[in-house]
């Protein structure tokens, strides 16, 4: 059995496990219960009425957070020409093309959190799928990281833009913030992750559509979100 903290035991007291909480309420004590010494991330988890074995039930996308992650992402651009001059300017950290391929190939360079390619570098990456991809850095048009827009996407992810998938057990996870962010700001992050999860909601999904909704802080336990808190006045 799992041995808990004293502090994580003094968290858990301060709500009702059972509960499902407003997301107002939550974003409170969702900071009120961070049991981490440094500033640390919150999280969201979504439990969706999809079958994931269906091709049009999983759902993958890319969000921009109104208030972004708290943390600056690395970005590397897979590019030629206009399109990696583009790049540069836009504040990639780092420009290249066959050779920056050839790196991550034959030094396992990983230095980076986001891959960005425009599709004729496509070819040339695929052969590192199994390196990158399991690693989530392949990119991908869904997510917005294939694309001749080097700099909107760029500026996307240096804003705080954050990827989303269902695993297998229809549950899609993302980074909504920062401890250290007021209540407003964690509580607009929110607001946009579960509206835009609402928005791409499956035509072919039945019944209840969100079964359930937490958000935790790294190391702390798991606040519920009623699911009618987001229904719309």
């Amino acid at each position: 059995m799992k041995t808990r903290s004293k502090k994580y035991l003094q968290a858990i007291e301060k709500f009702d496990k059972t509960k499902l909480y407003t997301r107002e309420e939550a974003v409170k004590l969702v900071k009120e219960t961070n049991v981490a010494t440094f500033d640390a991330s919150i999280e969201i988890a979504m439990r969706l009425n999809l079958d994931t074995k269906k091709a049009d039930q999983q759902l993958r996308g890319a969000l921009v957070l109104p208030n972004g992650t708290g943390k600056v992402k690395k970005v590397l651009v897979l590019a030629k020409g206009d399109k990696a001059t583009e790049a540069k300017e836009a504040g990639a950290d780092f420009v290249g093309d066959a050779d920056l391929i050839a790196k991550i190939e034959k030094e396992n360079w990983l230095d980076f959190d986001v891959i960005i390619a425009t599709p004729d570098m496509m070819p040339a990456l695929g052969k590192l799928g199994k390196l990158l991809g399991p690693r989530g850095l392949m990119p991908n048009p869904k997510t917005g990281t294939v694309t001749t827009d080097v700099t909107k996407a760029v500026t996307d992810v240096k804003k705080g833009r954050i990827e989303y998938r269902t695993d297998t057990f229809g549950i899609v996870h993302a980074i909504i913030g920062k401890v250290s962010f007021d209540e407003e700001e964690i509580l607009e992050n929110l607001n946009a992750f579960v509206e835009l999860i609402l928005k791409v909601k499956p035509t072919t999904a039945k019944g209840i559509y969100v079964k359930s909704i937490t958000i935790s802080s790294t190391m702390g336990p798991g606040i519920k979100i009623s699911p009618n808190s987001f229904d719309k006045k």
